[in-house]
């Protein structure tokens, strides 16, 4: 097969897409590590799609792990809790990759801790875990305890999973996804997770279906991870099916899941549940299960901390509002060639500059949705000189969406708000093959989400 995807009939494929360097190799063997608790960490009262909290501790305040310390009473929001014991400071504000100014409470650690290291990771992901009695719980138990856990969607979208547990009855969904493709290049988070810690997932798969009223769930996988596909396989007895998908990204967006697991189309602008179909990704049904079963509101993740620039990269457990910079630390810091700190992996990732994230004039949190930080060296970010648009089409080739990239990208150099809209700027997903694909090294992926701003505004 060439460089670049096309089309195929079949339901195990999707428009477009390509294959870049996987770059998984460095953290793929990496057990996951639990991170002692940094002395402080950062909770951003703002960690999900829609409205953001509202601060309900003091300053000075004593909180537990685990507490709550934000709530909103819009729909679509979560609460966010206290990620470790300490002592609340008064709340400051941080910008978070994607630009966001948000507000954030500083959580000064206590000296002891109620659980840490291998006793951590047990209670949020060891052990044995429930496989045969969703049933015992109401399908309203299960979407409130997502509720005031907290749980988002940790796959990067931080949509709250409350909302896609409700069911609608003029909106049925008989089948359950569960996507632990994780096609971003660099990232190992999930698939760590799908080896290590496969009984959540499964458990926490099931409780949606329960919730759901699905008839189906179904755990896909890409083929380049045969480990994470043996371990579910195990489970597969308990009601759960492992569907193995041709690696290809962005196969672990929603569209091109839907497409590429049931064969069916999302209507443009339209969310999974109107085809019938909820996705949740595997880290997001673990955390379920979690909440569920055992209590724990959403108060840690597991973060890959690869690339490059990274001394050691790792995959750890590190709680919510720990700062890049602590992270990067554990893993032995920055390389001497360093460039750029990625919040999330190079293909959809934020950049943050290297130099300001050490010299800690930004100590950005992680959230709910931060599943990795790709450090990239020098000489991987380099780039070939921009020239003008070759009109090769490559970029209409690998768009999953099936825009025209460079039209966009006209667009908004020019501020056409009429053309953004003839273009369907919406619709894009910001996936980047388009910029990957180009020749001409044209920013396109800078370029449309520019043009968003602009078509929002006008």
């Amino acid at each position: 097969m060439s460089w670049f995807g096309w089309w195929s009939g079949s339901q195990n494929s999707f428009f477009g897409g390509l294959h870049p360097p996987e770059s998984k190799e460095r953290t793929a063997e990496v057990p996951i590590e639990v991170i002692p608790p940094p002395t402080e960490v950062r909770i951003a009262l703002l960690q999900h799609l829609g409205a953001a909290c509202e601060l309900l501790v003091k300053p000075r305040a004593k909180v537990q792990w685990g507490e709550v310390i934000g709530r909103s009473d819009q729909f679509i929001s979560a609460p966010v809790h206290a990620s470790l014991a300490g002592t609340a400071m008064r709340a400051t504000v941080a910008t978070l990759p994607n630009g966001r100014h948000v507000s954030v409470v500083p959580i000064q650690a206590a000296e002891s801790q109620p659980l840490a290291g291998s006793a951590l990771y047990d209670a949020l992901l060891g052990g044995t875990w429930p496989l045969d009695d969703a049933e015992q719980f109401r399908p309203h138990e299960i979407m409130d305890a997502a509720r005031e856990a907290g749980l988002v969607g940790m796959g990067g979208a931080a949509f709250p999973t409350f909302v896609k547990l409700r069911r609608q009855e003029d909106q049925p969904v008989d089948t359950v996804l569960i996507n632990g493709c994780e096609c971003e290049p660099c990232l190992t988070a999930d698939y760590r997770l799908m080896v290590e810690a496969p009984q959540p997932i499964v458990a926490g798969a099931l409780l949606v279906r329960h919730a759901l009223g699905a008839q189906r769930v179904i755990v896909c996988v890409e083929d380049n991870k045969p480990l994470a596909v043996r371990a579910l396989r195990e489970l597969e007895k308990a009601g759960v099916e492992v569907l193995v998908l041709k690696t290809k990204y962005p196969q672990g967006g929603e569209r091109q899941l839907v497409k590429a697991a049931t064969g069916r189309v999302m209507p443009g602008g339209g969310l999974p549940v109107r085809v019938g179909v909820a996705v949740l990704n595997v880290a997001t049904v673990a955390a379920l299960a979690a909440a569920v079963y055992r209590g724990r509101p959403l108060t840690h993740r597991v973060v890959s901390v690869s690339g490059g620039g990274i001394r050691q990269p790792k995959n750890l457990l590190a709680p919510v509002g720990t700062s890049y910079r602590e992270l990067i630390r554990w893993c032995g810091g920055l390389t001497p060639d360093a460039a750029r700190v990625i919040a999330g992996g190079p293909m959809m990732g934020f950049s943050i500059a290297a130099d300001d994230e050490v010299a800690e004039k930004l100590p950005t949190p992680i959230t709910k949705g931060t599943s990795g930080i790709t450090v990239l060296t020098q000489q991987e970010v380099q780039r070939a000189e921009q020239t003008a648009c070759l009109r090769c089409g490559r970029c209409v080739d690998v768009c999953p969406m099936q825009l025209v990239p460079t039209r966009l990208a006209l667009a908004a150099r020019a501020k056409q708000r009429s053309l953004l809209e003839r273009y369907h700027i919406a619709s894009c997903v910001e996936c980047g093959c388009c910029a990957y694909a180009c020749p001409a090294s044209i920013p396109l992926v800078q370029l449309i989400r520019v043009g968003k701003i602009q078509f929002q505004n006008s």
